[in-house]
């Protein structure tokens, strides 16, 4: 549960809370006796149906307008104040509006017209006689689902929203993927046709080394075919891509252009720079570390000093960059830890079977790692 979520059921509860005991105290000065009891016990039970809405919507939903329903038939046959009263009411509204944000849409709509019809008609039907007092409490319930329904709605719309940003910036990860494809096949196929010319020379004047020779050409032509099941998939035409050259160098180029136009100290910590890598592993360690750098200037402006370290092992890469920016400077990201910068990063990093980590870090700062097979 994230801190908003938190934040929105304490509201329930404590603005449910005041309802309940200023409609108690109303209806024990008024009506006298235990005749509030019913009402507090029904509005109760639905605000807590209310709290678990977020597990189960349909459920919780279903539950709250069969509390609301009894809650008004009781009241008219036995003679009780008018239901269902504002807490009540409160509560079958954010069941409403949950059910509307979550549910598809004939089940939403099914909720929120059942929820509407027991909230308009419910303090009508209620009441032993008609009465002023029962059709304010209607509009005062019907007003609470407006405000419910319309937030369940305008969460939804959002949610639609955002998913649909975040399959764009999928796509254009894809894309920038599959603009290196020339290059990772350029790269792979020229070292083939070299090798291949090479043992024709080799034939004519050395026949005794061909078979080294087409040993080359078969181990060159599997990590070529390893290279193209990554990203095979994936189709480009040439543009700007990221290097694709056999090394983390141009790491050093790009730490450079960062500090020249940000106030901070960065640390790099990479391989010697004769270590050669395949060129879609090369690419992808390239823009992990420009999209983590971005992040920092974006989002951590009071950040002193960037770590940014790259290290291998015989089972692959990892790269890792962290800043120290003090938690203020980061508040703004606790809520959306899946953001589009991200997105397009573990798109990348998992299109190599890799693993992407991007949080916090201890006592303060954030931190990105990504793991990436060889």
């Amino acid at each position: 549960m994230t801190a908003w979520n938190r934040v929105l059921d304490l509201a329930l509860v404590v603005g449910g809370g005041a309802l309940l005991a200023a409609t108690a105290l109303a209806l024990a000065a008024s009506w006298g006796g235990l005749y509030w009891a019913p009402g507090l016990l029904a509005g109760a039970a639905v605000l807590a149906v209310a709290l678990l809405r977020r597990r189960a919507p349909l459920v919780t939903a279903g539950i709250g307008l069969a509390v609301a329903v009894a809650a008004v038939v009781a009241a008219r046959v036995a003679g009780l104040p008018v239901e269902p009263q504002p807490a009540l009411a409160l509560g079958l509204a954010v069941l409403a509006g949950n059910a509307v944000r979550r549910l598809e849409p004939r089940a939403a709509a099914g909720v929120a017209g059942g929820a509407l019809l027991v909230l308009a008609a419910g303090p009508l039907l209620s009441a032993h006689h008609s009465s002023g007092g029962a059709t304010v409490v209607a509009v005062a319930d019907v007003l609470a689902w407006v405000a419910g329904v319309g937030c369940g709605l305008w969460r939804r719309l959002e949610g639609h929203r955002r998913q649909e940003l975040a399959e764009g910036v999928r796509r254009e990860e894809r894309l920038a993927l599959a603009r290196e494809l020339h290059d990772v096949v350029a790269h792979h196929v020229t070292g083939i046709v070299v090798q291949a010319q090479a043992a024709r020379v080799v034939a004519r004047r050395h026949p005794e080394r061909l078979e080294g020779s087409i040993a080359g050409i078969e181990e060159a032509g599997s990590e070529a075919l390893a290279a193209m099941r990554r990203i095979v998939s994936l189709l480009r035409d040439a543009g700007d891509a990221a290097p694709a050259s056999g090394g983390p160098e141009r790491l050093e180029a790009l730490v450079r252009r960062f500090e020249d136009g940000e106030a901070r100290a960065v640390h790099l910590e990479i391989p010697d720079a004769g270590t050669a890598w395949p060129p879609e592993l090369t690419s992808t360690v390239y823009r992990v570390v420009q999209e983590s750098l971005t992040n920092v200037a974006r989002h951590a402006a009071q950040a002193a000093t960037v770590r940014v370290r790259v290290a291998q092992s015989p089972a692959g890469v990892t790269v890792s960059v962290t800043d120290d920016a003090p938690p203020p400077a980061r508040a703004g990201l606790a809520p959306r830890p899946g953001g589009f910068g991200l997105i397009g990063m573990r798109e990348r990093v998992e299109a190599l079977g890799g693993e992407l980590r991007a949080g916090p870090r201890a006592p303060h700062g954030w931190s990105v790692e990504a793991r990436l097979p060889r």
